[in-house]
């Protein structure tokens, strides 16, 4: 059995759940025969690189019962993508504290992270383990069925669209239309949670923009168009990432980050909400609004769902016991182990870090409807257990008074 420190750290977009992931692999190392300190990446990779690592083994008991239901990143997060040359320094601050174990809870390009470390220290003859916990709010993370951190988000977007859509309903005369935005670069899974809310045809959201169908401009305005005609309002539901047809983003954003990934704007009227608000407007001359809560859906606890919190703190927990195992470059993965109307029972898996960080995992052609513009029955079988059941809202019957 490999004996040494563990070091643990969390990066990109935080979550509602993320800390529970951390309480899980601060906990279970704490009881492992095998690792003695644990220590804390301040600010993910960047600790490392600065030398600054938090000793995790002096919190009290109470801090990790704590943080399972603290959202945002408790150790501070970073985007830092890792360049040959810091790799020296980081591998000289994992001999300097004996780092034999190494944990990372992120998405695909912490879980490259974690691979190219391992990898390096091995090339240089350093042994150690690493293993991976997903997270991200996209769910598009490949090889599980869903990531931790994916079921709140979602249900943040369902509640907010549920209630924004009442509101759009009843200020029908003042606004004729809505767009809410949701973050995700290239996966509609969060978009499509929006569903959820809806009960009957007439309920918000009327359409959905999926990134995995690129956005045709002719077709959008007709749908729109046909849901003002039936329903008075129309509500839509967008993520930031959707496309046009060449593959340009809607959101006119050209920025990226360290890892070449496009930074969708949310200001500046460079958002795909705001460009759809002036594209319906321009057409209609309807007013409206847009709707972009950009992090909130990442760190929104009182919307957080205890599923996923629990989902979270086991992934945690399952990390350590596999590399205590002798287990590493692998991702934890979740794993349904119940069939649609079945009662909803997962397990855990594993997914090789290499292939993680070199594919994404998009919606499947199944789960959107034939047109493009919404979701199917499939889909809603998939997402209805993670986020819960919706609150049942009371409408009034709208008889018309006879004099």
């Amino acid at each position: 059995m490999l004996r040494g420190n563990a070091l643990v750290g969390q990066s990109g977009g935080p979550t509602s759940v993320i800390n529970a992931s951390l309480a899980g692999v601060v906990e279970m190392a704490a009881k492992s025969k095998a690792i003695g300190r644990v220590f804390g990446m301040r600010f993910g990779i960047e600790g490392v690189l600065n030398n600054v690592l938090l000793d995790l083994s002096t919190e009290p008991p109470e801090t990790w019962k704590g943080l399972r239901a603290t959202p945002s990143s408790a150790l501070g997060s970073s985007r830092l993508k890792l360049k040959e040359e810091h790799f020296g320094p980081v591998l000289k601050c994992l001999k300097k504290y004996d780092i034999r174990y190494l944990f990372m809870i992120g998405g695909n390009d912490t879980m490259d992270t974690i691979h190219r470390v391992v990898e390096y220290a091995r090339s240089q003859g350093y042994e150690m383990h690493g293993v991976g916990v997903s997270k991200t709010v996209d769910n598009d993370l490949f090889g599980t069925d869903h990531t931790p951190g994916y079921p709140s988000a979602a249900r943040f977007v369902a509640l907010s669209v549920l209630q924004a859509g009442l509101l759009a309903r009843d200020m029908q005369r003042v606004d004729q239309f809505t767009i809410f935005q949701t973050v995700g670069r290239s996966a509609g899974w969060l978009p499509a949670a929006a569903a959820l809310a809806k009960s009957n045809p007439a309920d918000a959201p009327h359409i959905l923009l999926l990134p995995e169908r690129p956005f045709q401009r002719d077709q959008f305005l007709a749908a729109v168009s046909q849901a003002h005609k039936k329903f008075g309002f129309v509500s839509i539901v967008c993520g930031e990432g959707i496309t046009n047809a060449d593959g340009t983003p809607v959101s006119a954003s050209q920025t990226r980050d360290k890892f070449n990934n496009v930074e969708f704007g949310a200001m500046g009227g460079t958002s795909a909400a705001m460009q759809l608000h002036r594209l319906i407007s321009d057409e209609f001359g309807w007013r409206g609004e847009f709707q972009v809560t950009e992090s909130l859906q990442m760190c929104a606890a009182d919307r957080g769902v205890q599923l996923d919190i629990n989902e979270a703190y086991g992934c945690g927990k399952q990390a350590v016991k596999l590399a205590e195992k002798g287990t590493s470059g692998v991702m934890v993965t979740i794993t349904r182990e119940s069939k649609p109307g079945e009662p909803y029972k997962s397990g855990f898996g594993t997914m090789p870090l290499s292939e993680v960080a070199n594919h994404e995992r998009p919606m499947p052609d199944n789960f959107i409807s034939k047109d493009g513009l919404f979701v199917s029955k499939a889909f809603l079988d998939y997402a209805r257990p993670l986020v819960g059941d919706l609150p049942k809202y009371t409408n009034l019957s709208l008889v018309r008074a006879k004099p």
